[in-house]
């Protein structure tokens, strides 16, 4: 599986000369310039190529105000120019007070633009703290905002009364835009550190420590600190980060960097009012009210579909629906130049399987018998609509290689008038985006029809496991679940067989034959050599065998109920299950129960290397990588002979899920995880995922291979996958809850004509053992305007395709290296726009395409997501799970993840079946005398306000006021009243749309779990040092001003 991260490709390594008409050097020249990092100040990693640009500071830490400390590092002036260093690149601004320098002279006093101006963040919110700092640039309005015209008119120059003017000039009419009038130079107040004692305050000296107590007299940044005292009260210096800011990267992350003198408040200024600022849930709403209820119909190449939000029905009328494809942007540039110019990502999230509501005809299946699927002779692309008919009838030319192919006798048909098939209608290849091919020999493993998949439930029962409940649990629970195993639409029963081990430092095979009176116990104590001790009587069909296994389940929790083994073993269970797949030559899934680090003797043994050190050092890769290499291995084993691992975790301490889940991440499996299991608390939620799971519709042992038309190709590949070679992914199974997203490059110019095409072809085995093909087409257009490439994006894809990108990067990278490329990256697709399609107006003006207009507040919630943010009140395993889930999720279940729905729930209208309107995900949003429901997809609060209405609470609650709640429940009692049922109706809702179950939470205002729910505030500043949505916008606005000028 290729592993490089973020370097690998064009747009994120070699500095293109000029892109986005920028001069080509952000970030330091070429020279020998190291960063001091974190934990150790000898330890340096190099600077990064041009066109990366580079900040000193991580997100989620302050560094220290003040010079570091001697010795850290020394500058000569030949390492640095205060002026240009080369003509096309910019100067190199310091922020912050000089660093000591024994070598050459000091550098001389700072200009005022190269001087950030931090206000004391002791009294002020952080609107009003910008306000204050304008008003020590001087200044005024900073709420000025002018929201644009629509498309076909031009957005309306800056002017004080906010009417639009035209203006002469344009060639076209730009593309809807956003314009926020933000200050050029506005430096962002850094987060506050210390939220309710919860983190240290290593960051600010006493002086403007955030306690409420202005701060006596700034410091002079002229002033050097003498070299031979350490360096100011406050911070440690082993924390900090030291090395000079890099122009074009001061603010590499808001509020990273206290880097100036703190200043005193100024005169409180006119505040940015957050209704100013572009809003998603309006984006959300708007697309709703517009589209929302309505047909779309796929019939024209390049149209950009409703939001994944906006429910619709599809019809598909010859482009794959976007419930199974949704792109970064639907109209590709024609050129890489252009391409690398707008630095948009140009991606497709590939949903293959995804759930088709009912209303909407699933997809047909095409049997041409013995010869097989119709694929064109060069590029084996399949038939589909983009083939284009000739000669009769007789030939066809290939619409994504341009090959003329003969069409088979069996398959022709004559023309229309205008050149169209005569049963164009009739056959779904030909009129359809989507549609299966019944798969011949030729497309079957040793050329042997398949046969039907296989369960196997493999049971931790070590002595956790059994006292906690969970091992009784799961028995009862399979003995009603095995009755509802997936079938095809018109079976009568399931073909799916099923198998059941047990283990803890042995593993425990079952012979559950129907023939038999009671199960069999097979021990298989040789776990470094893993053999199947059975053949016939493992796996079997539930219907015959139900009263062995029945038997069996009741059996299993008393047969260790005296058991005081308490050490696991992991790797050979998954072995074990493997290589009884493949003695039974079929593919299948392991539904694996574990919940501890497998310490005993045994291949795969883990040890605890949990170690908050490494947290903000070159190393905290390591933290996401697997600590063995058998992990891998193994997976390439699995997906191999067809294995998926779908694996349930009950840890109540670290379990390194960056090792245990790296099989289940390959194998296209699905990790769920129930920290500190209780039973009467978590059974619902893990009892409900283990249903679902069981039901999915899955396709079991499959390969897919995306073409394109000429000018362009697949270059990389994000989710739940592996890949032995670089065009075929493999997935030892493939659900309906699985994206793959797919980046793409130019390798020419493509033609506006012809557009951009691309097929996606996914060979499986369906449930009932049948080789199938799905496909998938879709046809983009092509501009050689960038202004028709910046109207068409899809922000939430764009966000999908981030996320994947940077998780995926992760693994190689520094975290801090990520951040600032997905910082970089945002500044970068804005400052184009501005410069290439947007009309003259202000610098001070922040101008957003209407259709990424929300682009900086997601970017903003994927830069605060635990994954990329080390604290050491986060726990590492919880950042592997969610890197982990991310990786396969499609663009529907990122868009709620990085921001959450919050809906006031106080406001419910009980006669009508409309949930009521989401708000934004904002402190100042709530109100004491309300209730909000917020959901991410995996997780579910409920916050009440202190003065909720006591109806409100006896409704939901059958107590009679606030302080009788119990924020224990984690879920609503059943009550008989209107106000229940529908709130009921509503989490039903919600929940049905999402792979995973959420847990309810209950919150109760001014209360300690109220910590945890504010982490999902998404537009508020986090605990954990991540910047507001305010201040995230205005580093960008630096940004962009910085590339621009």
């Amino acid at each position: 599986m290729s592993q490089q991260g973020y370097v690998a490709a064009p747009p994120y390594s070699q500095s293109q000369p000029g892109i986005g008409g920028f001069s080509a050097g952000f970030g330091p020249p070429n020279s020998s310039l190291h960063y001091g990092h974190y934990g150790d100040p000898n330890s340096s990693y190099s600077a990064p190529p041009p066109g990366v640009s580079k900040s000193t500071v991580p997100f989620g830490t302050s560094a220290p105000v003040g010079p570091p400390p001697p010795g850290t590092h020394q500058f000569s002036q030949n390492n640095f120019q205060n002026g240009p260093s080369t003509p096309g690149q910019q100067p190199h601004r310091f922020q912050g007070p000089p660093p000591p320098s024994n070598t050459g002279p000091s550098y001389p006093p700072y200009s005022h633009q190269s001087q950030p101006a931090y206000p004391n963040t002791a009294s002020t919110s952080s609107t009003a703290q910008l306000a204050n700092q304008l008003n020590s640039m001087q200044i005024n309005s900073y709420a000025d905002i002018i929201s644009c015209s629509g498309p076909g008119t031009t957005p309306s120059s800056r002017m004080s009364s906010g009417h639009p003017t035209s203006f002469q000039g344009s060639q076209l009419p730009p593309p809807t835009q956003q314009q926020i009038t933000l200050p050029p130079g506005s430096q962002v107040p850094p987060p506050a550190n210390n939220v309710n004692g919860l983190c240290a305050q290593p960051s600010l000296p006493p002086m403007a420590r955030q306690d409420g107590i202005p701060g006596p007299v700034a410091p002079n940044p002229n002033l050097q600190q003498p070299s031979g005292q350490p360096p100011g009260p406050g911070y440690h210096p082993q924390q900090a980060n030291y090395g000079p800011q890099m122009a074009g990267s001061q603010l590499s992350y808001p509020g990273a960097f206290p880097g100036g003198p703190a200043q005193l408040a100024g005169p409180q200024q006119k505040k940015l009012d957050p209704d100013s600022i572009p809003s998603p849930i309006q984006v959300i709403e708007n697309d709703k009210a517009s589209r929302g209820g309505q047909i779309y119909a796929t019939n024209t190449r390049g149209q950009v579909p409703p939001l994944v939000t906006t429910d619709c029905v599809i019809q598909d009328q010859g482009h794959a629906s976007p419930r199974y494809i949704r792109c970064t942007t639907y109209c590709f540039p024609s050129s890489s130049d252009m391409a690398k110019q707008a630095r948009i990502p140009l991606a497709a999230v590939i949903q293959p399987f995804a759930a088709v509501p009912p209303n909407e005809t699933p997809l047909y299946v095409v049997n041409h018998g013995e010869t097989g699927p119709i694929r064109c002779n060069r590029c084996k692309a399949y038939m589909c609509p983009f083939m284009q008919f000739i000669e009769g009838g007789r030939r066809y030319q290939c619409g994504f290689c341009n090959c003329i192919n003969d069409v088979p006798p069996f398959f022709f048909q004559h023309l229309d008038h205008i050149g169209r098939r005569v049963d164009h209608y009739e056959r779904p290849e030909l009129s359809l985006g989507s549609y299966e091919y019944v798969a011949t020999l030729d497309y079957c493993r040793n050329n042997k029809h398949p046969k039907p998949p296989a369960y196997i439930f493999m049971i931790d029962v070590s002595y956790r496991n059994i006292n906690s409940g969970l091992v009784k649990l799961i028995c009862d629970e399979l003995k009603t679940l095995l009755d509802k195993l997936p079938r095809e639409e018109q079976g009568e029963s399931s073909a799916i067989r099923v198998g059941f081990v047990t283990y803890n430092k042995v593993l425990h095979f079952f012979n559950v034959k129907s023939s038999l009176a009671q199960p069999q116990m097979m021990v298989v104590s040789d776990v470094g050599e893993v053999f199947v001790p059975l053949l016939d009587g493992f796996l079997v069909n539930f219907q015959e065998s139900r009263s062995v296994v029945i038997n069996l389940l009741d059996q299993i929790p008393e047969m260790f109920a005296d058991t005081n083994e308490s050490e696991t073993i992991f790797a050979p269970v998954i072995q074990a299950g493997m290589e009884a797949l493949k003695a039974a030559e079929c593919a299948g899934k392991l539904f694996i129960f574990h919940s501890s680090l497998p310490t005993a003797e045994a291949p795969g043994k883990l040890r605890n290397r949990d170690d908050k050190k490494l947290l903000n050092t070159d190393k905290e890769k390591t933290l996401f990588q697997p600590q063995v290499n058998s992990y891998e291995a193994l997976a390439r084993d699995c997906v191999a002979n067809g294995c998926c691992v779908n694996l349930f975790l009950f840890p109540n301490q670290y379990v390194d899920v960056a090792s245990m889940g790296l099989v289940t991440m390959y194998t296209g499996g699905t990790l769920y995880k129930y920290n500190n299991f209780q039973l009467d608390a978590d059974s619902t939620q893990f009892l409900s995922d283990l249903r679902k799971d069981v039901e999915k519709k899955t396709g079991f042992d499959a390969i897919m291979r995306v073409r394109t038309s000429t000018g362009f190709r697949a270059t990389d590949f994000f989710g739940a996958i592996y890949m032995n070679n670089t065009t075929d992914v493999e997935m030892a199974a493939v659900d309906c809850d699985k994206a793959v997203t797919v980046e793409f490059k130019h390798d020419d110019k493509l033609s506006e004509d012809s557009g951009a095409l691309i097929q996606c072809a996914v060979l499986y085995t369906s449930i009932s053992g049948q080789r199938r093909l799905r496909i998938h087409n879709i046809g983009l257009n092509c501009s050689s305007q960038l202004a028709d490439v910046y109207k068409t994006c899809e922000t939430d894809a764009l966000i999908n395709f981030f996320a994947k990108s940077a998780f995926k990067a992760v693994l190689s990278q520094p975290l801090k290296t990520v951040r600032e490329i997905l910082v970089n990256q945002t500044a970068h697709m804005l400052a184009c726009y501005r410069k290439n399609c947007a009309s003259p107006s202000a610098v001070s003006q922040l101008i957003l395409p209407d259709a990424m207009k929300v682009l900086p507040v997601y970017m903003n919630c994927l830069l605060k997501s635990c994954v990329l943010v080390g604290r050491p009140e986060i726990p590492t395993d919880e950042r592997a799970y969610h890197r982990q889930l991310v990786m396969s999720m499609g663009v529907a279940d990122t868009q709620l993840f990085f921001y959450p729905q919050l809906l006031p729930i106080h406001s419910l209208d009980l006669k009508s079946d409309a949930v009521p309107a989401a708000i934004r995900c904002s402190e100042e949003r709530l109100s004491e005398g309300g209730a909000f429901l917020l959901a991410n997809g995996l997780s579910m609060f409920l916050w009440l306000g202190v003065s909720a209405p006591p109806e409100l609470i006896q409704g939901l609650f059958n107590v009679p006021s606030f302080a009788h709640i119990s924020t224990e429940a984690t879920a609503l009692p059943d009550l008989d009243n209107p106000f229940s049922k529908k709130l009921k109706s509503i989490l039903e809702h919600i929940q049905s749309q999402k792979p995973y179950t959420m847990k309810l939470i209950i919150v109760k205002q001014r209360e300690q779990p109220e910590m945890l729910f504010r982490q999902f505030l998404v537009e508020d500043k986090n605990i954990y040092g991540g910047a507001s949505y305010v201040d995230f916008l205005c580093c960008v606005h630096k940004e962009i001003c910085q590339l621009l000028s």
